[in-house]
């Protein structure tokens, strides 16, 4: 179960195929080898649930049929004028021959309890009438007696005119007068205005159709006349249900060993008329000399499906329901085959009818319309059942015995239903044996099959989970929670995820049937496999997902209990499913919080914050979030429950390098801000007051220093930590105020999330500002409606609409910073945020989307778990960039004799270049300033696409400060970090003119930065980075400090301290010795980290013979020698061995300033750039190679000052960037 991993899937190599799809391949397995990131699903698209296909399964209302009445105008031993019979003819009229009936009263007496009897057995509760030979006065009051009773209900009008003539042109059919001396006219309209709707006709008589067809008219007429008002029922008349024997000119049959009311004993006695008409056509082809009597000879009953009659007639109703569900629009079908289970009797036996009369030349009639059926090839399954059956049959009467072989048709059509999974699932079409997949779960026998196919089949999607709820399978899975058999919980776990995941609405049917019994017994199970418990606390969530009567059941299950007990599990989903279980457990539900407080289910909760799977933590987070909702009073206990929540959630959260942990934590935020909303407030005014003394103060400063006829220049903004620090500083003017508010003084759980929100508003990802954004408007809107603040705050947000949201601010940015004039558009704005807060993110959504779409449980069925396609296209480009790597080391073993000196493109990039990197495998050069990077084709000189990375400010300087390539060897991805320690991963960043780019993830590599700091202090304006594919780490260096974060999970591991106090200002590592990382400080310090190790171990090299500012290291491993080179800014360069104390080797490159030095990776290369307008190649040894002064061409001018350099990873070539804006490529001489 491969699907399981692509929750959070590990990065591990890439699986090899068994076999080779490129006719080229080459036996090299490194790129095979090479893990890949940011593939998972929180990358590849945005965070939200997705449309459903959700069909209405659900029947809107059910109906029953609670009358029936039973008319016969048999007027026995008189045939009707119109209508010639043969002699022999038919005479039978349900299954009974008048002519065996001395009298004929006594024979209409039998004929209408037989037919009683045979309706009873589809609907036994039914209110039965008869009406033998009636008058016009006996049928009326018969059907108004009926529709008085049956009210809004149905009532089924059985028509049998066998003794009276034909029904006329003109809607009338036809009963008797008082002495049967005349037939009397009855039309159709006074029999719909008696009978009403809803109904169901049935006529058993010649010329049938006519009645439908006057029916119809009639109730056209009765609704263009808008007679719905005076006459209750008709304007519902063109939906009754008609059932006719024959058409409108057709005559039944009269063949002598066939019925007379050949018709009804099709509806009403199917599986004997059946088997009579198949002897009586000399069908079968398995056994010859069963005769009509033998028929009656079959042993068992209709109604046990162990018997032979009974399997028999379980057959049959597989196969008219697939005829019908392969047939009928899913509409009729519902209508007709799941509403009324009478209606749904009569309909099947229809097509029986059909068959059988089609044979005789007669074509059944029904309203609603019916296409034809009766070359379907089903019938020629039901054929074959029974032939099997028959041919059984005379031994079974000679020995006088009830046993028999059991028919293989159901595991015949399971196996067929089993191919389609196999080779038909592509088309996309319902497999026509779905409805017998659900006749075969009544049978114990072939249940568990049945099940674990159905399971195969919803795991297709949403459109399959449709398909088999349309066809009734709802009910049965249902039903079969009550069973007890360990080896249908993995089946049935599975079916209901499916359908919860399609239709939560199935929570109310759970609850009534006490079916969540089932699902907590699997949840509770040690023994299950944790995804089958996974399904069970997904199905389980969405029950108690706002639904009260949900949360009660499972409180009162021990649902709280079970979720905290395996919290523990090695499965992410299940955890994580497990947290967003609670969280739904809890939902505007205090006694299911107090019940999670005393069980320390918020404990466990916490401890999940530091889960290595982002997911898990978001999962979390929400949870916590409707724990610290849920509560309805507020106490002191309850306050220091959410408080000490908070402080967790601000520790371990705000600093998350995952956007979409970060942004469940401002939806929870929201709801502790809401609740908590007089405390923000008071807390907003009082950074208000800080920043207007600090204002005043400054514009005393100001004035005082210049004089009182100089206007006062503007005012810097002030950080808001600052300000607010100063609330309780002797010299606040303020102090009073502050003493009266102690619980929003400094440290304080208010002071530090209002904090944590102004930190946020800089989040690098847009939605995590944006709703930061809302959040704080909402604050800031109160207060101003109190009339609490200054005149100068007015506007809020902090955002202009001129630019981007995720821009990074100023340290000194404060939502309290506004201009002065506020706008109706501003007042609708706020009101529309009112209404939003808490705001809420569509997480749930998009893990409930994890159930609704294919999960690929049944990979067996495939010949590879990946497509062919996929496979070809990284084989192909593993292929390339095994060729790449083999030039690579061609191009080493030249430099002995080649110069690196031949210029191999030339392109202006506008603005002097700050960084730039090779991609390891392709001809693309990056190319970045102060906030845009360009991707260009170094071989054409061509730029392909340029990117904003982040929108620049006034009060911002962020510049792009470190460029990664993440995955190169295939789907390759951009990482761009920028000085303010925001770092952005993109995607088709190097699509020209198909797409803009997709920023796949973005965090602050830096800390949260929630501490207060004070006033004059900064961050230091740097932040260099080194990524390591191998074990999926980012090292990040700033001021003092190294970040190490493991991409994979999203979080940060460690920070190390670098042993001097500057800034570091390069960093370097290799994926020989992923574990190892070389930093270079301003001051000339070098040192080499084992990122394994923490605290001061972890420092395992630390050297200090460099005298100036190191300008670049590297991290060579050559013959198994792992050796550090750095460069510093007067052209030292050293190499260093992390088991000595001094450097190896050192030599001097320039005498004159060094502005930029890189390290080839591989090859025996360093080259610096100089001020003065060249660049200088050395080995590492200290020899000097050549130097580059011009531009190729017979009048090549000088190139300007270096401003960068850079080699590529793999080949040899060298990209530099100078002050005139231009970016050179070179690589070796031509040969």
């Amino acid at each position: 179960m491969a699907s399981w991993n692509t929750f959070s899937r590990s990065p591990g190599p890439s699986a090899r195929p068994r076999r080779s799809l490129h006719p080229e391949a080459a036996p090299d397995e490194q790129d095979w080898r090479v893990p890949a990131f940011f593939r998972q699903g929180r990358h590849l698209g945005k965070i939200e649930g997705e449309p459903v296909q959700r069909e209405c399964w659900r029947m809107k209302e059910r109906m029953k049929t609670v009358s029936v009445a039973l008319v016969l105008c048999l007027n026995i031993d008189v045939d009707p004028p119109d209508v010639l019979k043969t002699s022999p003819c038919a005479r039978m009229e349900t299954w009974i021959d008048p002519r065996t009936t001395t009298r004929a009263p006594r024979a209409m007496d039998l004929i209408a309890a037989n037919l009683q009897a045979q309706y009873q057995r589809w609907q036994p509760k039914a209110r039965y009438k008869h009406s033998l030979d009636p008058t016009t006065d006996d049928v009326k009051k018969l059907c108004t007696s009926l529709r008085r009773n049956a009210k809004e209900e149905r009532i089924l009008f059985h028509y049998n005119g066998h003794g009276v003539p034909r029904p006329t042109s003109n809607g009338e059919i036809w009963v008797f007068n008082r002495n049967y001396s005349q037939y009397i006219p009855l039309s159709i309209y006074e029999l719909q205005t008696w009978m009403g709707a809803p109904s169901i006709y049935v006529y058993d008589c010649s010329s049938a159709g006519q009645i439908v067809d006057s029916f119809n008219l009639f109730a056209s007429q009765r609704q263009a006349e808008n007679h719905a008002a005076s006459e209750g029922g008709t304007a519902s008349l063109s939906s009754c249900i008609q059932l006719a024997a024959c058409g409108a000119k057709e005559i039944l049959p009269q063949h002598p060993d066939l019925p007379a009311d050949l018709f009804t004993c099709c509806l009403t006695t199917p599986i004997r008329m059946a088997l009579r008409w198949f002897v009586i056509g000399r069908q079968s082809q398995l056994v010859t000399g069963v005769t009509v009597d033998d028929l009656d000879k079959i042993p068992g009953q209709l109604t046990d499906r162990r018997t032979m009659l009974g399997e028999l007639n379980w057959i049959f109703t597989a196969i008219t329901d697939t005829i019908a569900w392969n047939t009928l629009p899913r509409d009729v079908f519902q209508r007709l085959f799941r509403q009324d289970l009478l209606v749904a009797s009569l309909f099947r036996n229809f097509l029986l009818a059909e068959r059988i009369m089609k044979s005789y030349d007669c074509t059944p009639v029904s309203h609603p319309f019916l296409p034809s059926t009766h070359k379907h090839g089903m019938w020629a399954s039901w054929d074959l059942a029974v032939d099997v059956c028959l041919l059984q049959l005379p031994a079974i009467i000679r020995e006088n015995r009830q046993t028999y072989n059991h028919s293989t048709f159901f595991e015949e059509e399971l196996t067929a239903f089993q191919v389609w999974l196999r080779f038909g699932v592509d088309v996309k079409q319902p497999p026509e044996q779905l409805p017998i997949v659900l006749q075969v779960l009544l049978s114990q026998v072939h249940r568990v099959r049945a099940l674990d196919l159905l399971s195969r089949f919803l795991d297709l999607g949403s459109w399959a989970v449709n398909q088999a709820l349309s066809v009734g399978i709802f009910p049965y899975v249902l039903k079969l929670l009550q069973a007890s058999a360990r080896e249908l919980r993995p089946l049935l776990v599975i079916i209901w995820a499916k359908i919860m995941a399609l239709d939560p609405a199935c929570q109310v049917d759970l609850v009534r049937d006490n079916g969540h019994r089932y699902f907590l017994d699997v949840l509770a199970d040690p023994h299950m496999p944790a995804e089958h418990r996974t399904m069970a606390a997904f199905v389980l969530a969405t029950m108690v997902r706002d639904y009260r009567a949900g949360q009660q059941v499972a409180l009162q299950g021990s649902l709280i209990p079970y979720c905290v007990e395996q919290m523990d599990d090695p499965s992410p989903l299940l955890r994580s499913w497990l947290a967003i279980t609670l969280g739904h457990l809890w939902l505007h539900n205090d006694q299911a919080r107090w019940s999670g407080v005393r069980d320390m289910a918020h404990d466990k909760l916490l401890a999940l914050l530091e889960d290595e799977v982002p997911e898990v933590r978001t999962a979390a987070v929400y949870a916590l979030g409707t724990f610290m909702n849920a509560v309805v009073e507020r106490t002191e206990h309850a306050n220091t429950v959410d408080h000490s929540v908070m402080m967790a959630l601000l520790k371990h959260s705000v600093g998350d390098g995952s956007p979409m942990v970060r942004r469940e934590l401002i939806s929870t935020f929201s709801s502790f801000v809401q609740q908590f909303e007089s405390k923000f407030v008071s807390l907003a005014v009082q950074e208000d007051e800080q920043a207007a003394a600090l204002r005043e103060q400054s514009y005393l400063t100001v004035t005082g220093a210049s004089g009182s006829s100089r206007s006062p220049q503007p005012f810097k903004r002030v950080n808001s930590a600052s300000s607010l620090s100063g609330i309780n500083s002797p010299n606040s003017k303020q102090r009073t105020s502050v003493s009266t508010h102690m619980s929003l003084s400094f440290g304080s759980v208010y002071w530090k999330v209002w904090h944590a929100l102004l930190e946020l508003s800089a989040d690098p990802d847009y939605q995590v500002a944006d709703m930061v954004r809302k959040l704080t408007q909402q604050i800031i809107l109160k207060a101003g409606n109190q009339g609490k603040l200054s005149s100068s705050t007015h506007d809020v947000g902090g955002i202009s609409p001129q630019r981007s949201p995720s821009e990074p601010r100023s340290p000194g940015w404060s939502p309290l910073h506004r201009p002065a004039s506020r706008s109706s558009a501003d007042t609708a704005r706020s009101e529309n945020t009112r209404r939003e807060i808490p705001l809420k993110t569509r997480f749930i959504e998009w893990m409930d989307r994890f159930y609704a779409r294919p999960l690929n449980l049944f990979t067996e069925y495939n010949d590879s778990a990946e497509d062919d396609d996929e496979t070809y296209n990284k084989e192909c480009r593993f292929v390339e960039n095994a060729r790449v790597r083999a030039e690579g080391e061609r191009d080493c073993g030249r430099l002995h004799q080649d110069k690196l000196d031949t210029q191999l493109s030339v392109l202006k990039h506008g603005v002097p270049p700050a960084l730039m990197k090779f991609s390891p495998y392709t001809t693309q050069l990056v190319v970045a300033d102060k906030n845009r990077f360009c991707v260009v084709d170094y071989t054409k000189g061509q730029s392909i696409t340029q990117h904003v990375n982040h929108l620049p400010s006034r009060c911002s300087q962020t510049r792009i400060s470190g460029l990664e390539f993440i995955n190169p060897h295939y789907q390759t991805l951009l990482l761009v970090a920028a000085d303010d320690g925001s770092v952005r991963v993109w995607s088709d960043y190097a699509e020209p003119g198909l797409r803009t780019p997709h920023c796949v993830t973005s965090w602050s590599v830096l800390d949260s930065g929630i501490k207060p700091s004070s006033a004059g202090s900064s961050r230091s304006q740097s932040l260099v980075v080194t990524w390591v594919q191998s074990s999926g780490r980012l090292v990040a260096g700033e001021h003092k400090q190294l970040h190490v974060w493991d991409l994979q999970s999203e979080r940060r591991l460690a920070e190390l301290a670098v042993g001097t106090d500057s800034t570091v200002t390069t960093l370097a590592s290799n994926d020989n010795e992923p574990h190892l990382a070389v930093a270079g400080c301003a001051s000339g310090v070098v040192a080499l980290f084992d990122t394994r190790l923490s605290g001061q171990a972890s420092r395992v090299g630390l050297w200090r013979e460099h005298q100036s500012f190191v300008v670049t290291s590297e991290l060579r491993t050559v013959g198994g020698n792992t050796t550090a080179v750095t460069g510093d800014q007067k052209g030292e360069v050293r190499l260093w061995d992390a088991r000595r104390p001094t450097s190896v080797r050192s030599f001097a490159t320039l005498s004159d300033d060094v502005m930029t030095m890189a390290v080839h990776p591989t090859a025996d290369l360093l080259a610096c750039g100089s001020a003065h307008q060249h660049i200088s190649l050395f080995t590492l040894t200290g020899e000097a190679l050549n130097s580059i002064r011009y531009h190729d061409g017979f009048m090549g001018h000088r190139i300007g000052p270096v401003s960068y350099l850079a080699f590529h990873p793999v080949r040899v070539a060298l990209a530099a960037g100078s002050s005139d804006s231009l970016v050179s490529v070179y690589g070796l001489s031509r040969s």
